[in-house]
């Protein structure tokens, strides 16, 4: 690819990654609105058995998971920019529902309406793959970064719209927070019709003449294993932990607003990184900035065995938030860099259904573990969690150089 034509390509795909910022901004916002109050407000709808109250925030991971085969199907057959559209009104729909479903005091009701948000959270999550198509191979880490820098603004976008709307229904729960999010769904639509997704560049297609590999020899790939594994080890973690976060906080005595924003702080330290993440890639490489992601993981977990002050929660979540972002960000390239653009559809639709169905189960296991054993106890998982995934990098780390000096 000549220089003029590579920067042609770049300036495509950074335009391309702005509009999907801007939506990740606001359709994003779901996931901090699911997650900020999907638990407390399973917590006010049960009546008996509380250990169930994480379960809609289980629903809308669970929603992502499901709906990521079907999102990457729908985006083959009637392309990106339809696609993310229609997710955006599925998001909206299933606001609306949440809200009713609190109006009716329905707790599975509520739980199905999350799952439903969750769906077209499928499509949110596809914003980093769709800004890497067609980007230069080495600017695709920082198109994927931009994308979640979105994050940032959502991070504000959500727990804001809790926060003024908190009483609006009063005595209904939380039912202004989903109203506001069927309007952010709604703009999120109107963003994505300005999409234009760049044809795929010479450099990254330079095999399109080669069939299509079964989507088994992918998944076979070293890379492809170990890229997956801290993908899902990242993620669970962090939803374990995170959706468990509010109901400690309160339990401890501390307010709802506390824990909203205590959540906010989290998914901005999660997005904020974003502008440099990629960056910190092209000069250190995936494997380094996920090791350093884990290790944030572990440091998250020891400050939130250190006590039960607001500071021990807020700097637990910040930390994570950013051993997510490290972490995360650091798997997707390297996923991103084991399948050719003609098997993109199928590989990323695998994996995020692999990724989001550990996630819905890790985020069910949080509220059932908090009230059996508590939040000491969901902390100490984080470490062999870390382990695992850093043992998989350094064995990754190990047969790379062998394979290097072989060759």
């Amino acid at each position: 690819m000549t220089g003029i034509a590579r920067g042609v390509a770049e300036n495509a795909a950074r335009r391309n990654a702005l509009v999907l910022a801007t939506a990740q901004a606001v359709v994003g916002s779901a996931g901090p609105i699911a997650i900020s109050i999907g638990g407390l407000a399973g917590f006010w709808l049960l009546a008996a058995d509380k250990s169930f109250a994480t379960l809609p925030v289980t629903g809308y991971n669970l929603g992502v998971a499901l709906g990521a085969i079907p999102a990457a199907a729908l985006m083959r057959a009637i392309g990106r920019r339809h696609g993310f559209v229609a997710g955006s009104l599925i998001t909206a729909t299933g606001a609306l529902c949440a809200a009713l479903a609190l109006f009716q005091q329905s707790f599975w009701l509520f739980a199905l309406a999350l799952v439903m948000v969750g769906t077209g959270g499928s499509f949110t999550q596809q914003y980093r793959f769709a800004a890497a198509d067609g980007a230069p191979r080495t600017y695709q880490p920082r198109a994927i970064a931009i994308v979640l820098a979105g994050g940032i603004f959502a991070a504000v976008i959500g727990p804001q719209a809790v926060r003024f709307t908190d009483g609006l229904f009063f005595p209904v729960e939380f039912a202004g927070a989903f109203f506001a999010l069927a309007v952010l769904g709604l703009i999120g639509a109107a963003v994505l019709s300005f999409l234009r997704v760049p044809p795929v560049s010479s450099e990254n297609h330079v095999d399109d003449a080669i069939p299509p590999r079964p989507l088994a020899a992918i998944v076979r790939q070293p890379r492809f294993l170990v890229g997956l594994l801290c993908g899902v080890g990242t993620y669970a973690t962090m939803s374990f932990v995170m959706t468990g976060a509010p109901l400690a906080m309160v339990g401890c005595g501390l307010s709802r607003d506390v824990s909203v924003l205590g959540i906010q702080w989290h998914v901005l330290a999660m997005f904020g990184p974003s502008f440099f993440t990629g960056r910190l890639i092209a000069r250190f490489g995936k494997t380094r900035i996920v090791a350093t992601g884990m290790l944030l993981l572990a440091a998250s977990a020891a400050v939130s065995l250190a006590g039960l002050a607001i500071w021990n929660f807020w700097l637990g979540l910040v930390l994570l938030g950013l051993g997510w972002n490290f972490g995360f960000i650091g798997a997707t390239a390297m996923v991103a860099e084991t399948y050719r653009p003609s098997e993109r559809n199928k590989t990323q639709g695998l994996h995020d259904m692999v990724l989001f169905g550990c996630v819905a189960a890790a985020s069910l296991l949080s509220g059932r573990i908090y009230v059996a054993a508590g939040w000491e106890t969901m902390n100490f998982v984080v470490f062999p969690v870390v382990a695992t995934c850093l043992a998989a990098l350094a064995l990754q780390a190990i047969r790379g150089r062998r394979v290097a000096a072989e060759g």
